[in-house]
Parts: structure tokens; C-alpha cells; sequence
């Protein structure tokens, strides 16, 4: 499935994730759209969505203008790069999976990075306490709730939908050949 733009042999990609807060993303992004560019895609980041902030009275009218201009991007790309690299605690940016899941039911391809190597009950038991129960569940031992387990590198639900790769360069590679945008 090919997005509509301007040049169908160069499928549009979105770039999700939380780059957007770092204080360099401006080059963050450019670095990320000049490999898209070398595997025939054109990366879109969610600052490119044409917003018109000005006008937006108070907060919740800026988030809902920010929203509907990134849900808008994702829209009319072909498909997705997404960093789901730990954001503030040991999960991915929940913008960022809601990204991913939107794109998924829209029917498009994802390809992830920037996800640790090991499993996510690994990651969790390193961090806090946790317990294996007389059932082989591993649980936190502040409230007793299941760490997920299973091998996973993240939630099954993130695993389950999108291939991880090892870094951004081989996630547009792949997202590249997923388009057929003829990546080295």
C-alpha cells in the first residue's frame, strides 16, 4: 500500500517517537529523513504537521490540534518508524504506542527500534522487587501484579505487531523493502 504524496515511487513514513522532546530533534530528524532518503522514502516527522497553534485557546485545545495533526500524518503515509526505546521508566513513549497501534489498525506496516535487548521480566526484576509465585509468575512485589513474561522484549501486543530491529538505519531498511521502495 503506497500513501498518497507527490511521488509514488518515495512512500511517505511517519517517524514516531520521543525524539520530538529531546532539545536537538530538529537534527535528530534530519538525520532519520536523510536515511529514509537513501532507501527511497520520505520521512515525515510529527513536526511537520501543518499546525496552527496560534489560535488554540488553552492547553487542551493546543493537545487536541497536535493530536489531529500527527493522527492526520500517520494518515497519509504509507507506513511507520517507530522508537520505542524506554521513555521515563521502562516502557516506550505511550504517545509513541499509541502511534504504533493507530498505524497498525489503519492496516499499515511498523517496524520498531530502539528496544533493549532481553526480555521485558528481566528489565522489570533489575529495576524492583519482584517475586516468583508458587505458579512460576514473576510479580512485583509492591502489589503483586504479573511482570509479564513469556521472553517478550516488550508487551506481546508491541511484539506481536511490529518486527523490532536492531537500530533506526536497519528499521527504515526494512520498512523500505515492506513498501517495495527498492532499499539497499
Amino acid at each position: 500500500m503506497r500513501a498518497m504524496n507527490a511521488d509514488p515511487l518515495r512512500p511517505r513514513v511517519y517517524l514516531a517517537g520521543p525524539d520530538i522532546f529531546r532539545p536537538d530533534h530538529p537534527a535528530v530528524f534530519r538525520e532519520l529523513k536523510r536515511l529514509c532518503s537513501a532507501c527511497g522514502l520520505e520521512g515525515v516527522a510529527p513536526s511537520d504537521a501543518e499546525l496552527d497553534l496560534a489560535g488554540a485557546v488553552g492547553d487542551d485545545e493546543e493537545a487536541r490540534r497536535i493530536y489531529q495533526g500527527n493522527v492526520d500524518l500517520i494518515r497519509g503515509c504509507g507506513g511507520v518508524i517507530a522508537n520505542l526505546q524506554c521513555f521515563r521508566g521502562l516502557e516506550p513513549d505511550s504517545g509513541t504506542v499509541f502511534e504504533v497501534g493507530f498505524a497498525i489498525a489503519l492496516g499499515k506496516p511498523v517496524v520498531a527500534y530502539g528496544v533493549p535487548v532481553g526480555s521485558y521480566a528481566d528489565r522489570v526484576r533489575a529495576a524492583r522487587p519482584c517475586h516468583t509465585d508458587a505458579n512460576g509468575v514473576l510479580r512485583d512485589q509492591a502489589d503483586g501484579t504479573e511482570v509479564e513474561g513469556r521472553g517478550q522484549r516488550l508487551n506481546l501486543m508491541l511484539t506481536g505487531s511490529t518486527p523490532l530491529a536492531e537500530d533506526a538505519a536497519s528499521a527504515i531498511r526494512l520498512l523500505a523493502r515492506l513498501l517495495g521502495a527498492g532499499a539497499p
